[in-house]
């Protein structure tokens, strides 16, 4: 094995192609992880259970509060749209 204690910058390439292959074997990375994210997802909303309806209407999905907060999921406030229209 590579001892805990290597920095980085003293690994030799053999022990970085063998980090490399570690990481191949046994993670899903980049392109395959966010396929079966979005694949999950997906599963989700065809199937039309509670998760997949907030995936879908692009609310929170893991029971936090939408009354107040939640901005980041829900995007930017629609604004004043009563009092724009309203001529003054």
């Amino acid at each position: 094995g590579i001892a805990p204690t290597k920095k980085t910058e003293e690994l030799t390439e053999g022990e970085i192609r063998k980090i490399r292959e570690l990481l191949e074997t046994k993670y899903k990375v980049e392109g395959d992880l966010r396929r079966e994210v979005q694949m999950n997802i997906k599963r989700l909303m065809d199937l039309g259970c509670y998760r997949g309806l907030r995936h879908r209407r692009g609310l929170p999905v893991n029971g936090q509060r939408t009354h107040t907060n939640a901005r980041t999921r829900k995007g930017p406030r629609k604004g004043m749209l009563a009092r724009a229209r309203k001529p003054g």
